[in-house]
């Protein structure tokens, strides 16, 4: 999703538009419409309590210059639509991100249907509209059943009732960080090959007893493979990975600018992705 700013009016909440983030251009091209100025910021959903990560997303954070200036971590309802007067029992198919489908795995397999997979959920809604499609639903939110007119045939489908999404906020320009409330920051570096190499990366943060909240590695795709000859018998082929990590630390503290200059003195390539406030409404 992209919003642009109006005059005199706040932000609309990102709340109203639950899995609508792709009403008029697709996920991949979220980021680039904020580098070119046709919308202001772009909503990003980067990783769910029962899906985990949404692997795409983290690279598209490393493509594009843009900051995060925030976060928002959402309940997830599942809804199954379809066309108006169809019935659950008359779908043969049904449409949605390859997560949302397997968030809803048990009523699915109940209804016999064939799960095909779409770019995104609210996209997938738009398809049965468009396509008047009575035989196929979607996997989507209450509000792109009201924006595309399409009948709610059930609700809260998924299988974890506990199941929260996590959405970044993308910007331009970053916010300035403050200490006055919790705040998160977000990074991504790369580091050469040796034993423990990781470890000292991490305790550049311990040290500081600076919280961790999330690490994930994705292999590099201009350079996935790294060779090692480090013996008379040849050559070792290893992964080269970027690691992202979110710390709880504002980069207005003392404690989290010495932790990257600290982490600084053997990483290869260092980003901050962002300093923002944290999202503690759950």
């Amino acid at each position: 999703m992209g919003w642009i700013r109006l005059p005199n009016r706040r932000i609309l909440q990102l709340r109203i538009y639950v899995f609508t983030f792709s009403l008029t251009i697709g996920i991949f091209y979220i980021s680039q419409a904020v580098e070119l100025w046709l919308v202001d910021k772009a909503v990003l959903p980067i990783e769910n309590s029962v899906g985990g990560s949404i692997h795409r997303n983290y690279d598209l954070l490393l493509r594009h210059r843009l900051n995060i200036v925030g976060e928002v971590q959402m309940v997830v309802n599942h809804c199954l639509l379809g066309l108006r007067g169809v019935r659950k029992e008359e779908l043969k198919r049904v449409l949605s991100h390859p997560q949302a489908l397997d968030q809803c795995e048990m009523l699915l397999h109940k209804l016999g249907v064939l799960k095909v997979n779409a770019d995104d959920s609210a996209g997938a809604a738009q398809i049965v509209a468009a396509d008047g499609l009575r035989d196929t639903g979607a996997v989507a939110s209450a509000r792109a059943a009201e924006i595309y007119g399409l009948d709610i045939l059930a609700e809260r489908i998924q299988d974890d009732s506990d199941n929260v999404t996590r959405f970044l906020i993308l910007a331009r320009e970053p916010i300035i960080p403050g200490t006055d409330k919790p705040h998160k920051t977000s990074i991504v570096f790369t580091l050469e090959e040796g034993p423990g190499v990781l470890f000292k990366a991490l305790a550049v943060f311990a040290l500081r007893d600076i919280n961790l909240s999330k690490i994930e590695s994705r292999p590099q795709r201009k350079r996935p493979l790294r060779v090692v000859d480090d013996s008379d018998k040849g050559s070792a082929r290893y992964f080269d990975y970027l690691f992202y990590i979110d710390f709880e630390a504002s980069m207005a503290e003392p404690r989290a600018q010495y932790a990257l200059g600290h982490l600084q003195e053997f990483a290869r390539f260092l980003r901050v992705l962002g300093c923002y406030p944290m999202d503690t409404t759950l």
